[in-house]
């Protein structure tokens, strides 16, 4: 039987503020990637998904990302790779705690926003944000988008890498994400993001933006937990994807 990780980004709630809707999604999901409280999230917030990961037996990653609560972590802030070593340490070692008090494993760290894309491109970036993983625990699996320098940086300094592919987003012809401000960033429509993903899984390949088709090689797939719909959209994805015979399991 086929196999594939679906994760989610939680834990993106704030203080009074609630965002996404965590308690629905993690249903559907096998992994879940809980913000650090730099570009959203709060150590009460932290403490909550924790727990509700553990409550679901679900795996559970860290989602750190750049210091820009006001941005939700997508301005590109120009940190030098030594900031973002230690930024990312700092991200991590305050999950752990959570993860540690609740009694579950740290079992990957997926880089966040503008981050995670910059991290794809730039190697020195991607250099620091592996190197970070690794000086905190060689054994963490670094998430990243497939074929990207992120996931090239990871495997060479001999960190398990997973190649993570987006169900709700657009794809260039080299691979690259569409803009989300882009007219096909984002796809709302729960059939069309299920088709999509089955036939990723099936076939490797999806179609891009110019309408050529393109293969990618992938472990795990993302669903955005703070888009409209979202909770609807992982439902039909985990239908869609036990209907093909695929098995939903953590990485």
């Amino acid at each position: 039987m086929l196999s594939v990780d679906l994760n989610c980004d939680m834990g993106e709630s704030f203080g009074v503020y609630t965002l996404g809707c965590d308690e629905e999604i993690i249903k559907y999901v096998s992994s879940v990637n809980i913000a650090c409280g730099f570009h959203a999230g709060d150590p009460a917030v932290m403490q909550t998904t924790t727990r509700l990961a553990k409550e679901y037996g679900k795996a559970v990653g860290a989602h750190p990302g750049f210091p820009d609560l006001s941005g939700f972590g997508r301005r590109n802030l120009a940190m030098s790779p030594e900031e973002v070593r230690a930024a990312l340490l700092y991200q991590i070692g305050a999950l752990n705690a959570f993860c540690r008090a609740a009694g579950v494993t740290l079992r990957h760290v997926k880089p966040h926003g503008a981050l995670y894309n910059l991290a794809a491109e730039d190697r020195k970036l991607a250099e620091a944000v592996a190197l970070s993983i690794k000086a905190f625990d060689p054994e963490l699996i670094l998430v990243g988008l497939a074929g990207s320098q992120l996931i090239e940086a990871g495997q060479a300094v001999g960190l398990p890498v997973a190649r993570e592919v987006f169900a709700d987003r657009g794809y260039h012809a080299d691979g690259s994400l569409v803009s989300r401000r882009g007219p096909q960033g984002v796809i709302h429509d729960p059939e069309l993001v299920t088709a999509r993903i089955v036939r990723l899984v099936r076939e490797g390949k999806v179609t891009a933006s110019n309408g050529a088709d393109i293969s990618l090689a992938f472990e795990t797939i993302c669903l955005h937990g703070d888009t409209p719909g979202a909770a609807e959209l992982a439902a039909a994805v985990s239908r869609g994807l036990n209907g093909a015979g695929v098995k939903i399991a953590a990485l």
